[in-house]
C-alpha cells in the first residue's frame, strides 16, 4: 500500500492538491487495486477536503483578522509572522491559506503581538490544575502515607451529549452515534455505572475496547436536531508514584512490553529529526527515569496552541517537532516517540478533564513504564509545575490529578460496532462520531457537550 499511497501523501503534505487528486483518480482507474488501498486513497481525498476546512482563510482575510486586533499592523511584520510560523499557513496549489485558528494562536505564541492587542483580551482559561494546587499535595501526601499509588477518590456524575444539526441527515434516515464512555481502570477510575441514555436503547462497548463508547441510533426528524445523550457515574482517583531514580532498573527481556517500544507508523516514526532532538535533550544520560525527565522537559517547552484536526496530519509527532507549537495529543505522541526511541515503553491515554467549577476540556496524556514501578502516568502538556518542591514540580511525571476521565487507552483503535464510513477523528475519540448511510458527519455538522459534577466528597 505504501508504494501506492505514499506519493499521494507526499503531494498533499507539499500542498500539491491538484496533483494529488489527479494521481488518486488515475490510480483508482487501474484494475485490481486492493480494497485497502482504494480506501486509503479515498481517505486522502477526504483529508484534502478537511485541510481546506481547517485552512479557511486566504491571505487578505487573515491580514484583516489580525488588523482588527492590531490596527497599526505593518505588512512586513505580518509577513515575518507568516515566515516564522507564528501565523500558521500552507501554500496549497500556489495560494497561501491560513489556519482558521492562526490569529488566535498568534496571541498565544507571540508576546509582542499579545501586547499590542486593542482592546486587551484575557488569555484563554487554563484548567485549575495546570498550576500548583492543593489537590496535588493532597494526592501526593495521601499516596505516600498509605503506601498506595491511588488516593483522594471522588464519585463523579457525568452527562455527555452529541447533537446533530437539523437537516444534516434527511428526515427518516437512521443516524448512528458513538458517544465516548470511560474504561474501567482499577486504581484510576472504577465502579462505572450507566444511569440513563437518550434514546434508551444503548450498546456499551466491552471493557476490552481501547477506545470505549456507547452506541446509539435514531431516525432524523425534519427541522429538528438529532440529540443523543448518556449519563453515568464513576469513581475517579488521583495517582502518585514516589519515584527514586536510583531504584529504576533497565528493562531486560520483556516481550510483553515490545508493542510499546516500537515505531507505529504514521504517527510514531524514528525520523532523523527525532533522533537529533533526542540526542540534544538526553545527552549522555543513561538512567531511564532521568532520560524521561529530560525528554519530558524538552517537550514541555514546546508552547501550546490550538490544533489542526488530527486526521489532517500525516505524522503527528513530526508535526509537533516542527510546527513551533503543539496541543496535548501532539505533545503526547511526540513524547511517546522519544521515550520509545530511548528504550522506555510508552502508551496513550485520553479523555476529558473537568473541575469543581465550570471548566472542562478535551485532554490527552499517557503512561510510561519504569521498572520496578510498572506503568506510571505522564502529562507533558500540564507539564512541570512551578513549585520548589521537586515532588510537586514533577507531579505529572508519575502522577495524575483526580479531575480527568479516560475514554481511551490507545489511539487509532477500532470502535464498536464498526463504523461504515471514515471517522471524523481517526486518532482520538473524545467528542464522538456520527454517520448515516450517506456518509460520515464531520465536526462542522454536529456539536457535543460534557458536564461533570462531584457527587460525594473526597474520602481522606
Amino acid at each position: 500500500m505504501a508504494t501506492t499511497v505514499a506519493p499521494v501523501v507526499e503531494r498533499i503534505d507539499n500542498g500539491q492538491f491538484a496533483q494529488a487528486h489527479a494521481l488518486i483518480d488515475s490510480t483508482l482507474m487501474q484494475p485490481g487495486i486492493p480494497e485497502s488501498q482504494r480506501t486509503a486513497l479515498e481517505f486522502e481525498r477526504e483529508r484534502m477536503r478537511r485541510i481546506l476546512i481547517d485552512f479557511s482563510l486566504d491571505e487578505e482575510a487573515a491580514r484583516q483578522r489580525v488588523r482588527r486586533s492590531i490596527p497599526d499592523l505593518r505588512d512586513a511584520e505580518f509577513d515575518d509572522w507568516t515566515r516564522s510560523g507564528l501565523l500558521e499557513s500552507l501554500r496549497i496549489d500556489g495560494k497561501r491559506r491560513y489556519f482558521n485558528r492562526s490569529v488566535s494562536n498568534l496571541f498565544l505564541l507571540s508576546a509582542d503581538a499579545a501586547s499590542r492587542r486593542t482592546p486587551p483580551v484575557a488569555p484563554p482559561q487554563d484548567g485549575p490544575h495546570t498550576r500548583t494546587h492543593p489537590h496535588h499535595r493532597q494526592v501526593r501526601q495521601l499516596a505516600i502515607a498509605s503506601g498506595q499509588a491511588s488516593a483522594a477518590p471522588r464519585r463523579v456524575r457525568v452527562t455527555q451529549t452529541l447533537t446533530v444539526e437539523a437537516g444534516a441527515v434527511p428526515a427518516g434516515e437512521l443516524v448512528r452515534a458513538w458517544v465516548p464512555y470511560p474504561r474501567n481502570l482499577p486504581g484510576q477510575q472504577q465502579d462505572i455505572r450507566l444511569l440513563d441514555s437518550e434514546p434508551s436503547k444503548a450498546l456499551v462497548a466491552s471493557e476490552s475496547a481501547q477506545q470505549r463508547t456507547v452506541y446509539l441510533e435514531q431516525p432524523a426528524v425534519a427541522g429538528t436536531p438529532t440529540r443523543f445523550s448518556i449519563q453515568y457515574e464513576l469513581t475517579v482517583l488521583g495517582r502518585y508514584h514516589q519515584i527514586d531514580p536510583s531504584r529504576v532498573l533497565a528493562l531486560g527481556e520483556r516481550p510483553d512490553l515490545a508493542p510499546y517500544l516500537v515505531e507505529r507508523s504514521p504517527h510514531i516514526v524514528y525520523t532523523d529529526a527525532l533522533r537529533r532532538f533526542s540526542r540534544e535533550a538526553v545527552g549522555d544520560e543513561r538512567n531511564p527515569y532521568r532520560i524521561a525527565q529530560k525528554l519530558f522537559a524538552a517537550v514541555d517547552r514546546i508552547p501550546w496552541a490550538g490544533a489542526r484536526e488530527y486526521a489532517t496530519l500525516s505524522n503527528i509527532s513530526d508535526y509537533a517537532l516542527h510546527a513551533g507549537h503543539a496541543d496535548c495529543g501532539q505533545q503526547t505522541l511526540l513524547l511517546m516517540a522519544l521515550l520509545r526511541l530511548n528504550g522506555i515503553p510508552a502508551r496513550w491515554q485520553s479523555g476529558m478533564v473537568y473541575s469543581d467549577g465550570d471548566y472542562d476540556n478535551l485532554h490527552d496524556w499517557g503512561q510510561l513504564y519504569l521498572a520496578p514501578y510498572g506503568w506510571v502516568p505522564m502529562d507533558v502538556t500540564t507539564g512541570r509545575l512551578d513549585d520548589t518542591d521537586p515532588g510537586i514540580e514533577w507531579f505529572y511525571l508519575g502522577g495524575l490529578d483526580a479531575y480527568r476521565i479516560a475514554f481511551n487507552d490507545d489511539y487509532a483503535s477500532d470502535l464498536f460496532p464498526a463504523k461504515h464510513h471514515f471517522r471524523s477523528d481517526t486518532v482520538d475519540s473524545q467528542r464522538g462520531e456520527v454517520e448515516w448511510q450517506g456518509g460520515n458527519l464531520y465536526f462542522d455538522q454536529w456539536d457535543y457537550s460534557f458536564e461533570a459534577r462531584v457527587v460525594s466528597p473526597t474520602r481522606d
